[in-house]
């Protein structure tokens, strides 16, 4: 047997050696070709749908006009970061005690954009939630907020989330169908961004809703805005409602609740453009030049008829309200607006006797013993009052706009009434719990009754909205003016020595303060009436 050299020997060994590593290799090349981007897909899917790191959500089978819920992608929580928190209400609230204690460089904490529309998914929008910054508290050094008393607890419908809303996290998304939101379940948030506008950037202030010009010490009550539960109610940009509102009148009809929301309208758009007064005795009248848009306010504290003429055996001084006949004092002008916006109620507690079909049914503050058991007392009264008016709104010939009917402003007077000695002094902030009001609870349900019966009777193609702010509103005692009614040094702003509040007005709102959001809430009324038609 002949011996290979050793040289011939290795050659071979290596070519052998080099062709296994070769084939193991092209084996493998092979392998990671089909495996390789297997793992990668399900890595990839994992990463986007949230694997592990988001609760699935319960299956949903959606039809139209609901929402969509997608899988987010990972929070930041693995890198030391917290997209958002919410906490339960507490005594010692996490919050800022303080615009000037907030965070700088902030957003309003959502942004909106407009997704692509499919046929699945049609009119979505994209929100954007950003993250909150670690430790927004700011404490007092004795464990409790600076932002009151402890006992004080803050609000919403279901909890309240303090947050700080830093524009430079990552943001999470979702697609929300935005004209399907509930806008009145949510809860309130607090927004260091401050106002649409101050005290002193706006002349249209009634004095007695002027709260920081008439020497209010505390401000917070500016910064907590509304949060619907499953969309984003955006800061009201004046531009676009101008703009949506292009060659179009508003109209806000009702008592000084009206009035009250008419100003803080007005005084969101004076940031933008300052409007010609036209009004007259008659109605107060806006006019903006750039877009021909007019915002119009009228007096009608029942919005029904009224008189003081001489009614069967009803002294003169005694108001007389035809619950069955609509108030002519806005009536006439109804076919000129494109949007009213309906106030009342809170005159269903004035003295007054009630007129329906001719005939005396019954009164507040005031009813003959003569004249027998009453039919009908003023709740009821006003329950009438709100169908009457809207079905006649609803059947008029020549009204093509939208009627939308403001639900029940909520006064915050606890431990009486406004002439008992009810107060909302020293109400910082939101609260938990509503203090219920029975007043404000029945008067809103006949509200919503006397809505829904004018619903039913009208005519097709008219066009009725609630705009339901009682039970989110119930939280905000924090945004009436108080005691602080008046810029006079020497009013009374504490408790007298027997506990005795001081004057106050716990009905009207503040401006700058919560009223504002129910023009941003308006705001989204009409843009869900009127984007897509223009």
């Amino acid at each position: 047997m002949t011996m290979s050299s050793p040289k011939h020997f290795s050659a071979r060994s290596v070519f052998n050696i080099t062709a296994s590593v070769g084939g193991l290799a092209l084996f493998l090349i092979i392998a990671s070709l089909v495996l390789v981007p297997s793992l990668l897909g399900s890595a990839f899917h994992d990463y986007l749908l949230g694997v592990d790191q988001y609760r699935m959500p319960d299956s949903v089978s959606l039809v139209n006009n609901q929402t969509e819920v997608l899988l987010l992608p990972p929070n930041h929580a693995q890198h030391g970061h917290n997209d958002t928190v919410t906490r339960e209400p507490s005594p010692d609230p996490d919050v800022p005690s303080s615009l000037a204690d907030a965070t700088k460089g902030v957003t309003d904490g959502m942004m909106v954009t407009k997704s692509e529309s499919t046929p699945e998914a049609p009119n979505l929008t994209k929100v954007i939630q950003f993250g909150e910054l670690p430790s927004p508290a700011i404490s007092n050094g004795s464990g409790k907020s600076d932002l009151g008393n402890s006992d004080d607890d803050l609000a919403s419908s279901n909890n309240i989330s303090a947050v700080v809303l830093p524009s430079s996290q990552p943001a999470d998304s979702r697609l929300v169908d935005s004209r399907s939101c509930d806008l009145y379940s949510g809860k309130w948030i607090y927004d260091p961004a401050g106002p649409l506008y101050t005290n002193s950037t706006c002349p249209m202030i009634t004095q007695m809703q002027n709260c920081q010009g008439n020497g209010r010490p505390d401000k917070d009550y500016e910064n907590w805005r509304w949060k619907p539960e499953h969309c984003n109610l955006p800061r009201f940009d004046a531009s676009k409602f101008l703009e949506l509102m292009r060659g179009k009148t508003l109209a806000f009809v009702g008592d000084s609740v009206a009035r009250n929301q008419m100003e803080s309208m007005l005084c969101i758009l004076w940031q933008v453009e300052a409007p010609k007064n036209r009004g007259n005795r008659r109605m107060q009248r806006w006019y903006f030049r750039s877009t021909s848009t007019t915002i119009i306010r009228i007096w009608s504290s029942w919005l029904v008829h009224k008189t003081s003429e001489t009614f069967q055996s009803v002294p003169d001084s005694v108001v007389k309200v035809h619950l069955d006949l609509p108030d002519e004092d806005f009536m006439e002008y109804l076919p000129k607006f494109d949007v009213v916006v309906l106030s009342s109620g809170h005159w269903f507690a004035k003295q007054s006797a009630y007129i329906l079909n001719g005939t005396l049914v019954g009164g507040q503050l005031w009813w003959p013993k003569e004249a027998g058991k009453m039919q009908i007392n003023n709740i009821e009264a006003f329950g009438i009052s709100v169908e009457s008016c809207l079905t006649t709104i609803a059947s008029h010939p020549n009204f093509t706009g939208l009627a939308i009917v403001r639900s029940y402003s909520p006064d915050h007077y606890e431990g009486g009434a406004w002439n008992t000695g009810g107060s909302c002094t020293g109400k910082v902030r939101p609260v938990s719990t509503v203090v219920r009001n029975g007043f404000t609870d029945v008067m809103h349900g006949k509200q919503v009754h006397g809505f829904k019966r004018a619903v039913k009777r009208a005519r097709a193609g008219s066009k009725l909205r609630l705009m339901d702010i009682t039970e989110p509103f119930g939280y905000r005692p924090d945004g009436h003016p108080g005691p602080y009614r008046s810029p006079d040094p020497k009013k009374i702003t504490k408790r007298g020595p027997n506990g005795e509040p001081p004057p106050q007005d716990c009905l009207h709102w503040c401006m700058p303060g919560p009223i504002d959001t129910w023009n941003e809430i308006l705001l989204e009324v009409i843009r869900r009436e009127f984007e897509d038609k223009q």
